[in-house]
Order: structure tokens, then C-alpha cells, then sequence
């Protein structure tokens, strides 16, 4: 039989074989080799930074304008992160409504023009679903189709914003400012924006009013011609358009509605100044009647003396 091995006479533990396998290869990119320590770092700068998710739901109510509805359309051919949807009815509950299609759409804005009496354009810009909303009455409207203009730029590329100095004056300016931004600031690497900046968006402040102007930026483009990086000298500016106008209304807290927080005391609703034109008009034909008037009371009382010499002439039966 056997011996028993005692206690103390176990085995030494046997040694961790090496790994003999190749190193994994690293990953072939079209930029070359990419080793997996970079990628990793990449990957937390990714996730670490802010990403602009921004969308837009741009839409409008039934019943509009040819022009503003041209209008509307030349906004989403400039805004390709934005979402177009069917026409909505202008009713008091519009707003619930609105709010529920933005978040469908899965949208954090919402861009909605209203028309009123086939005349009148109001456009709501509102941040879905906390606020704020804006309410504006469009002045001056001018489509690309209307305009004619020589200018032209790629569709989808990113434009280059540029305010006025105006818009650091007040608070309702400001936040103004900050809601143009985020609007029609269109994210960067949007999957259907192209990563060029060939134009610009143009928003100052005149008289109380945001006038808007889009502008290509043209550059000379000949092997001879071609510029040094900051030679702003030889850039020129082309209007491409559309044109229009905003004159701000009403600032509320929420979406499509709230608590106000500014309203414009120099705003003016296009029904009075319709009312005023036809009163000066109506003022005009009263004139005329009292000048009438006036013309017959003077005849009354002055009657003419009889001429001597109106029967001179008549042959005497």
C-alpha cells in the first residue's frame, strides 16, 4: 500500500502559463490605424459633451394665405432640422393641441403661423412644453418666389447668426435673442445639415421691429482668386431672401399661453388701423355732404335779384 503524503509535502502551486495569443489588432479606419485606448477616450469626450438635440415643428392654421403660406415654406427649406406638419385649426384650444403634437413629434419648438381674416399673419414661436412663447404680428412679408433675388446657397448648410446691438439693451430683447438662437441655430453634425457655412441669418432691431435677411456669403472661387483665411476683404454679401418682418406682441411664460411677462405698449392691432382708415374715409364723405349742405343754406339765404333784361328777348304772345 501506499504511503499518505503528510501536510507540509503538498504541491507547489503550478505556475500561470503566459499567454502566447497575438496582440488584438487594432481597428482600420479611413483616417488609418485607430488603437482601442484612443477610441475609449473618444468615446467619454462624446459622451461627456453637451449635444444639440434641437427639432422644430413648423406648422400653420387653415385657411392661410397663398403667401404666407409660401413664406412658411421658404422657412423649412432654410431649417433642416426642422419637422412640417398639417395645418391645425385656429381655435381657443389650439394651444393643448399644438403642445401634443410637438411631443409627439418628439420637438423642443415650435414655429406656428396663424392667419386671420386672409389678412392678417401672427406667428408663434414657443419652447415646448415649460416655455416661453412668443407672440408676433409679421410685417413686410417678401418670398424667394417673390423676390427674384441673385443670391443662392446649399440647401441644408449651416448659416452663421448675427444679431444687432440692440438686442443687449433690454430683458424682452435678450430673451428674444436667446429664442432666435435656438430656433433657427441649426445643430451642429445634423444629419440633414451639411457641415459648410455659406450664408447668413440677419436679425436687427428698427423702430421696435426684428427685420430678418438672409444673405450668401460669396467668395471668389477661381484657382487664381482664392483667398487667405480672414481675407473678408474680397467676401461680398448677396440677399437670397425671403424677407419679412416681426413685431412683438406678447411674451407669456408658458407654451401658447401663461402668465405675461412682457407686452408691447407701442403695438397697434391691424383691426383698429383698418377702423381708423375707413373713419378718415367716412369722414371724407361727410365732409362732402356738409359742404353740400352748407352751399344750399348760403343759396337760401342769399337769393339772387331778378334780371332786368331775362325777358328781353322773348318774343310777346
Amino acid at each position: 500500500m501506499g504511503r499518505k503524503r503528510k501536510h507540509g509535502e503538498t504541491e507547489a502551486p503550478a505556475l500561470a502559463k503566459k499567454d502566447d495569443s497575438a496582440p488584438e489588432r487594432p481597428k482600420r479606419t479611413l483616417l488609418g490605424w485607430k488603437d482601442k485606448k484612443e477610441e475609449d477616450g473618444e468615446e467619454s469626450k462624446t459622451t461627456s459633451g453637451f449635444r444639440n438635440k434641437e427639432k422644430v415643428l413648423v406648422t400653420c392654421s387653415r385657411r392661410i394665405n397663398y403667401r404666407y403660406r409660401h413664406l412658411m415654406l421658404n422657412i423649412v427649406s432654410l431649417l433642416p432640422h426642422c419637422k412640417k406638419d398639417s395645418k391645425v385649426e385656429a381655435k381657443s384650444s389650439k394651444g393643448a393641441t399644438l403642445n401634443e403634437l410637438v411631443e409627439l413629434k418628439g420637438s423642443s419648438s415650435c414655429l406656428f403661423f396663424e392667419c386671420r381674416k386672409h389678412k392678417d399673419l401672427y406667428l408663434w414661436m414657443v419652447k415646448s412644453p415649460g416655455g416661453p412663447s412668443v407672440k408676433f404680428l409679421v410685417n413686410a412679408v417678401h418670398t424667394m418666389e417673390e423676390l427674384k433675388l441673385t443670391g443662392n446657397h446649399l440647401k441644408g448648410s449651416r448659416p452663421l447668426l448675427t444679431f444687432s446691438s440692440n438686442f443687449d439693451k433690454d430683458v424682452h430683447w435678450k430673451l428674444l435673442k436667446e429664442m432666435l438662437t435656438q430656433i433657427f441655430g441649426i445643430p451642429k453634425e445634423h444629419r440633414k445639415s451639411k457641415p459648410y457655412h455659406d450664408h447668413v441669418f440677419v436679425f436687427s432691431i428698427v423702430d421696435d421691429h426684428i427685420w430678418f435677411r438672409n444673405y450668401q456669403i460669396s467668395v471668389p472661387h477661381n484657382e487664381s482668386d482664392k483667398i487667405a483665411r480672414g481675407g473678408l476683404d474680397k467676401m461680398t454679401l448677396i440677399e437670397v431672401g425671403p424677407r419679412f418682418c416681426l413685431n412683438p406682441i406678447k411674451i407669456f411664460g408658458g407654451s401658447f399661453g401663461g402668465p405675461t411677462l412682457y407686452e408691447n405698449p407701442f403695438y397697434v392691432s391691424p383691426n383698429q388701423i383698418r377702423a381708423l382708415e375707413k373713419k378718415n374715409k367716412a369722414g371724407k364723405f361727410a365732409k362732402k355732404i356738409k359742404a353740400k349742405t352748407r352751399r344750399k343754406m348760403h343759396e337760401l339765404s342769399n337769393p339772387l335779384e331778378p334780371d332786368e333784361f331775362a325777358d328781353m328777348w322773348k318774343d310777346d304772345e
